[in-house]
């Protein structure tokens, strides 16, 4: 069996750490690895990037642009997790679900940028509103969003679990109050829209999983789609993916007393689209894993498109 030589650089982040989880005991995967007391040291990090067919980037975005100018062997290829190439277009965005044009390009693409956790939830609802031509450019859209903790890193993760936390890390925490979240340039761009969303994200007393939220007033889509309609779009749109999945209309299949509960898909790669509301106003919603879809398994995801492995290799 050929095996593919493979480098995280950025192994000891959150993203890191689950990736490597993933992929240590594949035997597909040749696992090039960095002593510890090199982690820092360029050199080295540039030795092993080239060394690799594919090297993971888990790294802060500084960071990311520093490793891909240390690329110089023509076959190695990155898959990026950080923020810093998503809007790229050079790069093949992350989520083959959202059309055979964006799968086929990571199938031939030598860099790859993984979509943002928040963003994957809020590119699956409204690309397909876009395409359809249901959702116009211009709506005014507004998003919100649930997280577990582990996103929030390293830090935070050990304030969240240490004994002597305060007492607010008990209560769900709005944050990036000034509007300016890092994910609105890709929620933007990927989509089409003419202006970003106001984006309204909260961190839980959770460890991992969440729920991205898009309400919409039925009034203001193009032709005034009825919610059947709308849920008989995204129902066509993602038939056959194996890790994107429509509910049932309102969710009836799979809620238990019409609650969403955001952790339910921790630990998996999957992705769930809810089509809820009623004659009047819309609310659509996308529940994943944080560290699944959201980050390690989307980039694991990647990888076997890539590399010709079967899809759910390291994911099921």
């Amino acid at each position: 069996m050929k095996t593919t030589k493979v480098y995280i650089d950025g192994q000891a982040g959150t993203t890191g750490l689950k990736l490597y989880d993933r992929i240590k005991d594949r035997s597909d995967i040749e696992l090039l690895t960095i002593d510890p007391a090199l982690h820092r040291d360029n050199a080295e990090r540039a030795r092993l990037i080239n060394a690799s067919d594919v090297t993971f980037l888990c790294l802060p975005d500084a960071a990311s642009i520093e490793a891909v100018s240390f690329v110089q062997n023509p076959d190695t290829r990155i898959i990026d997790a950080s923020t810093a190439h998503r809007t790229n277009p050079d790069w093949a965005y992350g989520f083959p679900e959202l059309s055979a044009a964006h799968r086929e390009k990571i199938v031939n693409s030598k860099r790859v940028a993984v979509p943002g956790c928040y963003a994957s939830g809020f590119v699956s609802l409204v690309y397909p509103m876009i395409q359809s031509g249901f959702l116009p450019k211009n709506y005014p859209l507004t998003c919100h969003a649930v997280s577990g903790y582990s996103g929030a890193g390293k830090g935070a993760i050990a304030v969240y679990e240490s004994d002597d936390r305060p007492a607010d890390y008990g209560s769900p925490r709005q944050y990036a109050l000034g509007l300016k979240h890092k994910h609105l340039p890709e929620m933007q761009k990927v989509c089409g829209l003419d202006f970003p969303p106001v984006f309204n994200p909260l961190v839980c007393d959770y460890y991992a999983g969440m729920v991205v939220s898009v309400p919409l007033h039925r009034s203001f889509l193009n032709g005034t789609p009825s919610i059947e309609q709308i849920h008989e779009m995204f129902a066509a749109h993602y038939a056959g993916q194996r890790f994107v999945k429509v509910r049932a209309l309102q969710g009836e299949d799979v809620l238990e007393n019409g609650f969403l509960p955001a952790n339910t898909l921790a630990g998996t790669n999957l992705l769930e689209i809810f089509v809820c509301g009623n004659d009047d106003r819309i609310l659509l919603a996308a529940r994943l894993d944080n560290l699944g879809k959201g980050a390690s398994g989307a980039a694991l995801q990647c990888f076997n498109i890539m590399t010709g492995a079967p899809e759910e290799t390291g994911l099921e």
